[in-house]
């Protein structure tokens, strides 16, 4: 029988006061989940937290790229076990690999990569202890193929990927299993800011830079937030649980690797 129940489970889930993170809180919720809602901006946090359904959900205020912030932030959950960890951040800024400063790298990796150390050493020994782990990273397409025009993210989410793989299997043996979700072309605040830069800087309108976006899928159109939270819900849950170490595009058929 198919189950998707996580009654009974705590999930930590990053970038949840908006877009895929707001999604994917809603979703796991309705699975029975007990969610703790993470972001830097406490109000619209609090907004999603007011839809969740169920009981029991609460919200911590943190920047994942304030290393003393987020060491101070997960002190705070150290009596808590958590059998879910959705690990989830803002992409770098667009713009081309060679013109980017060096600081950018070094501020994209703390606060993906070393945020998701910190978080997963943080929660994983409660996931050991119950014997039930799932982490999941929710990084980009571009680990498979590196995306024109975001120098510094196709580098930092690469690193996160190999992260990931080695995890999944050093952490294999404690039934905890790592993946990453691979979003594509998803109708969130971050697609609309990248939609509107690229039309700045090829000076045309932004229907025409999605109408050019759009050519390369072959589903024709942007996913919802709503879809990329399902494929993360059953990374989540009992069913997936001999699924690990894997790169799950949710893309609408764009990518052209296998």
């Amino acid at each position: 029988m198919l189950n998707l129940d996580l009654s009974g489970r705590r999930a930590l889930i990053c970038g949840a006061s908006q877009g895929i993170g707001a999604a994917t809180a809603s979703t796991l919720a309705d699975c029975g989940a007990t969610v703790t809602l993470l972001s830097r901006n406490k109000e619209r946090l609090a907004a999603v937290h007011q839809t969740l359904p169920g009981d029991g959900h609460d919200l911590l205020a943190l920047d994942l790229g304030d290393p003393a912030a987020l060491a101070d932030g997960l002190e705070n959950l150290s009596d808590r076990h958590y059998h879910i960890l959705i690990h989830n951040s803002g992409g770098p800024p667009a713009g081309r690999a060679i013109d980017a400063h060096p600081d950018e790298f070094e501020v994209g990796f703390h606060q993906h990569l070393i945020a998701g150390q910190r978080l997963a050493q943080a929660l994983v020994p409660g996931m050991r202890e119950a014997g039930y782990g799932r982490i999941v990273n929710i990084i980009s397409t571009s680990v498979k193929e590196p995306i024109p025009g975001l120098g510094v993210s196709n580098t930092v989410r690469g690193a996160v990927a190999a992260w990931a793989k080695t995890l999944s299997r050093e952490l294999g043996p404690d039934g905890i299993t790592v993946n990453n979700v691979l979003p594509g072309f998803t109708e969130t605040p971050r697609l609309d800011s990248l939609v509107a830069g690229k039309a700045k800087s090829q000076d045309t309108s932004e229907d025409q830079v999605q109408k050019t976006m759009l050519a390369g899928v072959p589903l024709g159109r942007f996913c919802k937030p709503e879809e990329t939270a399902a494929a993360i819900a059953f990374l989540c849950s009992p069913l997936a649980g001999y699924i690990t170490g894997i790169n799950l595009p949710v893309d609408g058929g764009r990518l052209g690797s296998l």
